[in-house]
């Protein structure tokens, strides 16, 4: 039993169902699980191969791909049936989200370099294809950079550009920004308790669901708290609405958490700037979460609603 994570790139239909294929297939024969959880055009090319009946198990929607803590949630739990109905080895093949799909691509890139930790004790063998005609150059950098193996050519190899997830994710910051940003916030706030952060966050979220408002309240709260416990000041609060979303951003002049896996994975404990389970209940409850790392500062982001 071992975990295996790697990826391959193809730029055609024909380059996908090579790679795919063989692997999906060598698993059915050796009457190991295989998942497959794809968009609705590859999930469609798979299909059309290997018809119903074929004991592959689709991943119906995008549910599975909304929020990267959730997904190594639901993985965990989906491996751990698996494994206790008797499985030694279970196989994987997932696209994973990235703006030429519509999707902020920073928390997936630390999603991409996480896994190797949060799945490393589990006999996992997963492969994430990604399109050359899609994938921006920047997404296919850091995707070389996460994953220990690669597939070229049919041939599965280790990857010679891979880079210790720790190292990966300690060097690098989260840059996306909404739109929404460019203009003046709604809402700026120096050092408030979470309390009144809240209260602002409420004023300015009539456009959210109940359940969408909630979770951001709750993140809001958790953001500030971190920051006045374990940043450093100024704390400033800054808010934006849109008609379909509601933009929060926390700012303190610290470094941000301590622990590289921070957010996507619970933390053990509430060491001294690990924020406990904060993030971790943020990147569950929003629609996107952002930890964006400056020379001088550390903000949170947080987003509810919908996505542009």
């Amino acid at each position: 039993m071992t975990h295996l994570h790697e990826t391959t790139f193809y730029d055609s239909d024909e380059q996908f169902l090579a790679v795919m294929v063989p692997f999906l297939t060598d698993g059915l024969e050796a009457g190991q699980p295989v998942v497959s959880a794809f968009g609705p055009g590859n999930q469609k090319l798979v299909r059309d191969v290997f018809g119903s009946g074929s004991g592959i198990h689709f991943v119906v929607g995008d549910a599975q791909y909304l929020r990267p803590a959730a997904t190594i949630r639901q993985y965990r739990e989906l491996i751990g049936s698996y494994l206790a109905d008797g499985a030694r080895q279970i196989r994987v093949a997932a696209e994973v989200p990235h703006p030429g799909t519509g999707a902020p691509w920073d928390w997936w890139a630390r999603y991409e370099a996480v896994v190797n930790h949060a799945y490393r004790d589990l006999p996992v063998w997963a492969i994430c294809p990604y399109d050359t005609r899609t994938a921006p150059d920047r997404v296919l950098a850091e995707v070389r950079r996460t994953h220990p193996h690669i597939c070229q050519g049919g041939a599965h190899a280790v990857n010679p550009g891979f880079q210790d997830p720790s190292e990966f994710l300690t060097a690098r910051s989260d840059t996306w920004a909404d739109a929404a940003e460019s203009a003046a916030a709604a809402v700026e706030l120096v050092n408030p308790t979470s309390s009144q952060a809240r209260a602002a966050v409420t004023g300015h979220a009539s456009s959210l669901t109940t359940e969408e408002r909630n979770g951001l309240l709750v993140a809001v709260s958790e953001a500030v708290s971190n920051a006045l416990m374990y940043g450093r000041p100024p704390v400033v609060v800054r808010v934006w609405t849109t008609g379909q979303r509601v933009v929060v951003t926390v700012t303190d002049s610290g470094t941000g958490p301590s622990d590289p896996y921070a957010g996507l994975i619970p933390a053990a404990g509430r060491a001294r700037g690990d924020g406990g389970l904060g993030l971790w209940i943020s990147h569950q409850v929003c629609t996107y979460v952002g930890l964006q790392r400056d020379p001088d500062s550390f903000t949170v982001r947080l987003v509810a609603g919908r996505l542009p």
